[in-house]
């Protein structure tokens, strides 16, 4: 099946640029500071780097509220320092995804400065407007972060949709214009070398408020082909969308092997399990393995040869994995290296978020410490609610999007090495015992794992074209599976728990070779240890 795209066996690293490395000493991150360390993520071996938002911003929602999608915010930089991460990541053989919202812009993008000065305005149409009357919004729809979704400008007596904050007025995919527009822009990042797109809630752009759709409109598709036809097609990049309402279906035809659309989607099935049903991710459940199991069996048995998988733990949403599935306290770094082994022996493109490979953890703060508007609100309503301060506490600690917005931590020195500065955000304690410069050059550490999964992805074609099976189904402490191509067999066996179990599969199933554990002494024993982890490889004789 490989038809030799280049992100089929590539391995992305996600930068949250505001919290990766800061060279001005302003206690914020920046693309010097990118720059600077492009040498560790060579070391590493990643692909391509996403970096979220980077584009000017008045930073409403952490750059996710564009004001000019062909500059750069000047608290990470300059256009020119963008293009020098460009060319200087190029070097060192390693691409830079850009960071897209294309679904709505900031409320001080010029289109929307002239959209709501009357309604003859050329752009005016460019953004999505209802009729109406002051305090009777259109209808019901209500915003993500709270709200109405419709907003009054009492200018030109009119209400505009915004699916997410009020600064985020949701750009008009019907218009023609608005849509050549997207291209031109996109074209012109293209032609400054960028190597792909990560696309912010592209599942939304063919919206219908006045029918109450927001994702997977009518004319999705027929939106992303053309958008695929008039720019991605015209290089090799790679592009994925972010789409939380993908079934496996969907993901079929966002990443149909044909190209018409895009290379994959973002889906978060699996994200979703730990909270407790039809309620909010702050509502916190067990993790039920069972169904962590058929949802990633599903995943990687419905797209084989029809599309495909993005494998990740972590972004700049979601908690750190090893303090949410894992074991951050006596067995961090076991865990660590299962959960790596678990994921990146599976089909699909791999994503690493920073930090994730040096095992960093979710940091425990008072709620005076935390900078995310998302959190900051969630504590205010529950107060409010009547929820006790504890559990509160307990559920920030557990979901917050902060614990994936500590700063890097490279060294044990002042603020982890981040900055020389004051930290926008305070750094995790845990820095002095967990930090980049203790780990690169140790073979046995976290980075050192990860550093073995990248290697050993571009050297065995199984971990791209392999079809995919799952064992031991009903085991309620072990994910077990076997990738299979004409030439080898790769087998994967995790103990994803912190008992010691029997290993219960056959000792012939285990007679291939080892290709990387977590334990220095594994061998073929048919007992696995807290978080024990192997990864086997059989030849097969043709």
């Amino acid at each position: 099946m490989n038809d030799n795209k280049w992100w089929k066996s590539a391995v992305i690293y996600q930068i949250y640029p505001r919290s990766f490395a800061d060279s001005n000493k302003d206690g914020i991150g920046d693309l010097q500071g990118i720059i600077s360390k492009l040498d560790y993520l060579q070391n590493l071996g990643i692909n391509a780097v996403w970096l979220s938002p980077v584009c000017k911003s008045p930073q409403d929602d952490n750059g996710y509220d564009i004001s000019d999608y062909q500059d750069i915010d000047p608290m990470f930089g300059t256009l020119g320092d963008m293009e020098e991460l460009i060319e200087e990541a190029g070097k060192r053989n390693i691409r830079i995804i850009m960071d897209l919202v294309l679904n709505h812009s900031s409320d001080e993008h010029h289109w929307f400065q002239e959209a709501k000065k009357s309604r003859e305005n050329p752009y005016h149409d460019y953004y999505i407007w209802k009729d109406g009357a002051e305090d009777v919004p259109p209808n019901d729809m209500r915003a993500a972060f709270g709200g109405s979704a419709w907003e009054w400008v009492p200018e030109i007596k009119q209400y505009y949709f915004h699916q997410f904050s009020v600064k985020q007025p949701d750009l008009n995919w019907e218009n023609p214009k608005v849509r050549q527009e997207i291209y031109d822009m996109i074209n012109w990042w293209i032609g400054k070398g960028v190597g792909g797109f990560r696309l912010d809630v592209i599942d939304q752009i063919a919206k219908e408020p006045d029918k109450k759709i927001t994702n997977n409109g009518p004319r999705l598709h027929e939106f992303l082909r053309e958008l695929s036809r008039e720019t991605f097609q015209k290089a090799d990049l790679v592009t994925v969308g972010e789409a939380w309402g993908a079934t496996t279906e969907l993901a079929k035809l966002y990443s149909n092997p044909d190209n018409s659309e895009l290379s994959m989607v973002f889906q978060f099935e699996h994200i979703c399990l730990d909270q407790i049903e039809g309620k909010e991710k702050w509502d916190l459940a067990p993790l039920p393995f069972l169904r962590l199991k058929e949802v990633f069996a599903r995943w990687q048995r419905e797209l084989q040869g029809k599309g495909w998988n993005s494998l990740f733990w972590n972004n700049h949403d979601l908690p750190r994995i090893v303090s949410r599935w894992g074991n951050d306290g006596k067995y961090r770094i076991e865990s660590a290296k299962m959960l790596a082994i678990l994921l990146h022996g599976m089909q699909g493109t791999p994503y690493i978020y920073q930090g994730e490979e040096l095992g960093m953890t979710n940091a425990v703060y008072e709620i005076e410490e935390y900078r995310d508007i998302e959190t900051l609100n969630l504590y205010r309503e529950r107060l409010e609610k009547g929820y006790k301060e504890e559990n509160i506490m307990d559920s920030i600690h557990a979901k917050s999007r902060d614990n994936a917005r500590t700063p890097m931590q490279w060294n044990d020195g002042e603020n982890a090495g981040f900055t020389d500065g004051k930290p926008w955000m305070k750094v995790n304690p845990n820095y002095k015992e967990i930090n980049a410069a203790q780990q690169v050059d140790d073979t046995d550490s976290i980075f050192g794992c990860y550093k073995e999964l990248i290697r050993l992805r571009k050297n065995h074609p199984v971990f791209i074209d392999g079809d995919f099976r799952m064992l031991l189904n009903d085991n309620e402490n072990i994910f077990a599976y076997a990738r299979e191509d004409a030439g080898s067999r790769l087998l994967v066996i995790c103990n994803f728990y912190e008992k010691t179990v029997s290993c219960l599969l056959d000792e012939d199933e285990l007679s291939g070779k080892l290709l990387i554990s977590n334990y220095k002494d594994a061998d073929q024993t048919m007992i696995l240890r807290p978080y024990e982890a192997r990864m086997y490889l059989q030849e097969k004789k043709l």
